[in-house]
C-alpha cells in the first residue's frame, strides 16, 4: 500500500514539477498620418467692353482697352442685368459688359456677365 500512495503522489506531482510557465507581452502602437490637405486658389477677375460676338452657350467676345478678348461660356455661365435679374435675351453686339472670369488667358471661363446697358 506504501508503493501505491508514493506512486499516486508521484503522478501528482510529476506534471507540476515539469510545467513551463508561458509570459506573453503584446505591444500596440498606433501610427497616425498628418492629413495631406491642398489648397487652390482660384481669382475672378473681369473685362468691361462692349459684345461683338456671341455665340449662346459657346463664347463671347468682348472689345475692351486691350482690344478683343474671347471667352469659352460655361454651363454655369448666368447673364444678369446691373440689378441681378437674369437676363433671357441673347446678347447682341454693341452691348456695353462687363465678363467675370477665371482661369489663364489661354481658357477664360465666364463665371458671370453683366449687362450694363
Amino acid at each position: 500500500m506504501k508503493k501505491t500512495i508514493i506512486g499516486l503522489i508521484c503522478a501528482l506531482v510529476t506534471p507540476l514539477a515539469f510545467a513551463q510557465t508561458n509570459t506573453t507581452t503584446t505591444e500596440e502602437t498606433t501610427t497616425t498620418k498628418p492629413p495631406t490637405t491642398t489648397e487652390t486658389t482660384t481669382s475672378t477677375t473681369y473685362t468691361a467692353g462692349t459684345v461683338t460676338t456671341y455665340e449662346p452657350g459657346k463664347t463671347v467676345v468682348v472689345k475692351s482697352e486691350q482690344g478683343p478678348v474671347s471667352f469659352a461660356l460655361g454651363t454655369a455661365a448666368r447673364i444678369v442685368d446691373t440689378a441681378g435679374k437674369v437676363v433671357t435675351a441673347p446678347l447682341r453686339a454693341g452691348q456695353k459688359v462687363r465678363v467675370y472670369y477665371t482661369g489663364p488667358a489661354e481658357s477664360r471661363t465666364v463665371e458671370r456677365v453683366i449687362v450694363e446697358d
